[in-house]
Order: C-alpha cells, then sequence, then structure tokens
C-alpha cells in the first residue's frame, strides 16, 4: 500500500449494476479520501443514486467490489452501513414532523436508564447530548423540546447531520442538502460541511446545483447515463466546464488532459 492509498476511507472498484433491460451503472469505479469532500454529480437518470444505493447496501452491485478502510465490504443493508460508519442523508430527511428535535436526534438509538429489563427513556440526558453536540457544530437550535414540523428546512438539515456526526459517522453521504433551501440556508448547510470536512469526516455530496458543490467540493466526478465521464481536482475546472460537460455527455478536448486517471 502506498502513501496514496492510506488516505482512502471508501474506494469502488469496476461497479456495474442492470434493471432489466436498463445498465444504471457500467464499470464505474471511484476513491473517496479522508477529510474530501467529493461531489458527484450528473444529471437525472446518470447513477448517482444507484451508485450511493450500492455503497450502503440498498442494492448488491452485479459486479465490482467496495472496500471501506482498507477492507472489502458488502452491506446487506442501510442499517449495517451505518454501524460501519457510512450514513445517508437523503432529500426527506427520515425526521418525524410530530416529534421535537432531541426524539428526531435519538430516533431508534434512545438513551435510556433503569435496571433489569424495566428501562426508561433518560430525557434529560438526551435533551442535554442534543443540544452539545448542536452546540460544537454551531447549529443554532431554539429549545431542544421545538417540534420539528415548526422548523425551517436548513435547520432540518442541520439536524440531521449533527445527528450522523454524533453517532460516530466517518463517510457522510448528502443527496441534495440544498435543495429548495433559500440562499441564506443554503450557505449554512454548505458552511455546516465546510466545518465537519475539518473535523476529519469525509462527505460526498451529490446535487444539482454546480455552484453549491463548487464552493465545497475538494474534487467531482461525473456520471453520465451510468459511465463515469471523468474526475478533476476543482484547480482545473470551473462551474461552467462542469456544467457544459453534463450538458453535451462529452469531456472537452481541452479539458483531457487535466482529468484525473
Amino acid at each position: 500500500m502506498n502513501n496514496n492509498d492510506k488516505e482512502i476511507i471508501l474506494e469502488g472498484k469496476h461497479i456495474w449494476k442492470k434493471f432489466g433491460t436498463i445498465q444504471a451503472l457500467k464499470d464505474v469505479s471511484f476513491k473517496l479520501n479522508r477529510k474530501e469532500v467529493l461531489g458527484l454529480v450528473g444529471d437525472n437518470g446518470a447513477g448517482k443514486s444507484t451508485l450511493v444505493k450500492i455503497i450502503t447496501g440498498i442494492y448488491p452491485p452485479d459486479k465490482g467490489e467496495i472496500y471501506f478502510e482498507g477492507k472489502k465490504v458488502r452491506f446487506s443493508s442501510p442499517l449495517e452501513a451505518r454501524r460501519a460508519g457510512i450514513e445517508t442523508v437523503y432529500q426527506d430527511l427520515a425526521l418525524v414532523d410530530l416529534m421535537n428535535i432531541y426524539r428526531n436526534f435519538f430516533l431508534g438509538r434512545e438513551i435510556t436508564k433503569g435496571k433489569g429489563p424495566i428501562k426508561f427513556l433518560d430525557i434529560k440526558k438526551m435533551r442535554e447530548e442534543c443540544m452539545k453536540a448542536f452546540s460544537q457544530l454551531g447549529i443554532g437550535i431554539r429549545s431542544p423540546d421545538e417540534i420539528v414540523s415548526f422548523l425551517s428546512g436548513g435547520e432540518k438539515q442541520s439536524i440531521s447531520i449533527g445527528r450522523s456526526i454524533y453517532f460516530g459517522v466517518k463517510v457522510l453521504i448528502l443527496d441534495e442538502p440544498t435543495m429548495a433551501l433559500s440562499v441564506k440556508e443554503s450557505r449554512k448547510v454548505l458552511e455546516l460541511v465546510e466545518k465537519i470536512k475539518q473535523q476529519g469526516l469525509s462527505v460526498i455530496f451529490i446535487t444539482h446545483n454546480i455552484y453549491h458543490v463548487y464552493s465545497i467540493a475538494d474534487r467531482f466526478m461525473i456520471l453520465n447515463r451510468g459511465i463515469k465521464l471523468g474526475e478533476f481536482y476543482k484547480k482545473d475546472v470551473t462551474p461552467e466546464d462542469i456544467s457544459e460537460i453534463i450538458a453535451s455527455g462529452e469531456i472537452p478536448e481541452e479539458l483531457k488532459d487535466k482529468m484525473i486517471v
């Protein structure tokens, strides 16, 4: 293993996936380094969601291998991937609107107290831990008792991201995290992503908004109809370059020598 390999936390090699007659992914390989934001971009039907679902155990690949922290893995469910340290925050956020913030924060992983078979929710501890986690990330939450349905889209995104970090995620996959958010709220979410990268986490950021992902990504991977068109470091492409590649489905000649091989 060379020095570069030591920085890789997640890797996919030659991933193929077919649904009926539709070839969703064709020999797609990728790498995600530690403390890196990878922008995964492409038009609708490019294969972005299929790739993420293979990484997290929703679909098995027809061919290909996934490696996490240097070990070959084949997760059988998102729960198994989450336990290993990979979590996806989807557009629907998996929050229960009628519950308050701290209950959503610990949903399915509640802190309990008591002896023997009889356990009770430790509400005081959950409230305290919830607020401490948000404070450490600079997320401004008015009260842990606030009902989620009254929160803004940006606040809901922050809760989902903060919850993932609290429970020890190592790779965070964000699926269109700024979709339908205001300019101000989008900026807060992007600042949060930058902050968690500095804390050592690795992020796959899926989006249609090239300008949002461009502001925080270190590297871009472009998919088109299940094929990886190319990868670029941020310094080598502009947002307009990426948009043109997605629209045309081709790499311009002047950018081919800048592709990551």
